[in-house]
């Protein structure tokens, strides 16, 4: 199979690089050998890995678990349903790894009450400034080591558009780096003991770790503000639903819920919203003369 290499590039949620044809993606992370960085490209019937840096061969050797040729859905068997449908004409769903815990926390933690752009825009900000200069022959710059996140302090980071609790999770985070990468060793059961351990860290978090991290086909996002509206209005035809809900609707699927809800984001569309639309705002333009979230009027789409 095949993987949309705009798809990985969501999945691995770091230092990334798409090329226009979205033929050859770039990957930059600090492995267990050194920095280093991955090339991968679509070729006919698969995937062409290469690698520079002193991780070099680390990181062409998990090029198959990135773009998730290791993961196997073939345990998966939809109930009669929506799902059984939709796995029939979309599927199969499949989900790719990183073995990178630390970057994965960078990219929840970040994402914790914000648009994902601004999540985003605060993770590129924090690789330009304290991360450093990934190998290679494209231009990248590698997510910051744990130990660099201690020592600029939480106030560094408001300058990314980051306010004092999601600094001072982070900095929690960064402090346990080297038991979390351990943990990911263990397997996701493992890593989400780890990690709700730390104040701050909750199942959303913990989740979108598990996920980009391990590949945890299980990771469900308790806790999103419009995953469980998805997952309602999929299933139930229900417009609106709470964690509870979602869970319910999504207990006959265990051990893969969250492929269905991969599968659900993909190919079904948002349940009706109701709220104002609100234009993003990066926290550190909060400050500035008259900057405040602008309501753009009603969407039934998308509330922000």
């Amino acid at each position: 199979m095949i993987a949309d290499l705009a798809a990985v590039r969501r999945g691995i949620g770091g230092v990334t690089r798409l090329e226009p044809d979205r033929s050859t993606l770039w990957w930059a992370t600090y492995t267990p050998a050194g920095p280093a960085t991955l090339r991968i490209r679509v070729r006919p019937g698969g995937h062409d890995f290469a690698g520079w840096g002193p991780g070099q061969d680390w990181i062409v050797a998990q090029g198959p678990a990135v773009v998730g040729s290791l993961d196997d859905p073939a345990g998966f068997r939809p109930v009669d349903g929506p799902v059984r449908e939709l796995w029939r004409r979309h599927g199969p769903v499949v989900f790719g790894r990183t073995d990178r815990v630390f970057d994965a926390c960078i990219t929840a933690v970040f994402g914790q009450k914000v648009q994902t752009v601004l999540a985003g825009r605060s993770a590129a900000q924090l690789a330009a400034a304290l991360g450093g200069t990934a190998p290679g022959p494209v231009p990248l710059r590698l997510a910051p080591r744990p130990e660099t996140v201690v020592d600029a302090g939480s106030a560094a980071l408001h300058r990314f558009g980051v306010e004092r609790k999601r600094a001072d999770t982070l900095i929690r985070v960064a402090r346990e780096a080297v038991r979390l990468e351990r943990a990911g060793l263990e397997g996701p059961d493992a890593l989400d003991r780890r990690l709700s351990a730390l104040r701050g860290v909750g199942p959303w978090t913990s989740a979108v770790v598990r996920r980009t991290a391990l590949g945890d086909p299980d990771a469900v996002p308790v806790g999103d503000a419009h995953i469980p509206h998805t997952v309602a209005w999929a299933l139930a035809g229900e417009a609106r639903g709470d964690d509870a809900r979602m869970l319910a609707l999504l207990e006959p699927y265990r051990p893969h819920r969250g492929r269905v809800v991969a599968l659900l984001e993909a190919t079904v569309r948002s349940a009706p919203r109701f709220g104002p639309r609100l234009e993003c705002l990066p926290l550190d333009r909060y400050d500035r003369p008259g900057a405040r979230l602008r309501d753009r009027g009603p969407s039934p789409y998308r509330s922000g």
